[in-house]
């Protein structure tokens, strides 16, 4: 996409809404007026994976111009939960504390008693494993499962403690 692309002016600002591309990709943002002081700065966000600027509409723009979005007040703490769109994705943030969200329509339509359930689980950290493609059975030296994953680098055989990366021509 080449220069800015126009999808309408904010009933509840009066600014122009644009599409931009930018450096890390499209996005949209406001047009601040001539006059406004060299201090201000207007709304802008990024473009979700699934939007395309050609075809995104001013309804859609509004809606990423107003994240982040607060979805509640956590009772127990009296902290701000708020659904966000971050580098790595769709996120909630309550203080100094984010959970992941599966999709980027979940930071709209979320509500707190599924913020809260999300909270109620421990912190994952790093990659989730993968879920097993195949049990070879039970090692009877340590006990464990011997199972077949797809992995980053493709598939490997693991007991639990040890991997072992499978060649391309093993089946």
């Amino acid at each position: 996409m080449d220069g800015d692309r126009g999808l309408g002016t904010d009933p509840a600002t009066g600014r122009e809404v644009v599409v931009r591309s930018g450096r890390f990709g499209p996005y949209v943002t406001e047009v601040l007026p001539d006059d406004s002081p060299k201090s201000a700065k207007p709304r802008s966000a990024s473009l979700f994976k699934s939007m395309d600027p050609t075809t995104i509409a001013l309804d859609d723009g509004l809606k990423l111009l107003s994240l982040p979005r607060l979805v509640g007040v956590d009772p127990q703490t009296n902290e701000e939960i708020t659904a966000q769109n971050g580098r790595y994705g769709p996120y909630l943030k309550r203080g100094t504390d984010s959970r992941s969200l599966e999709t980027e329509d979940q930071i709209f339509d979320i509500t707190l008693e599924q913020a809260l359930a999300i909270y109620a689980q421990p912190k994952t950290r790093g990659r989730r494993a993968a879920a097993a493609l195949r049990e070879l059975g039970v090692d009877p030296v340590i006990v464990g499962a011997v199972v077949v994953r797809d992995g980053r680098f493709g598939a490997y055989v693991t007991d639990g403690t040890t991997n072992a990366t499978l060649r391309k021509q093993d089946d």
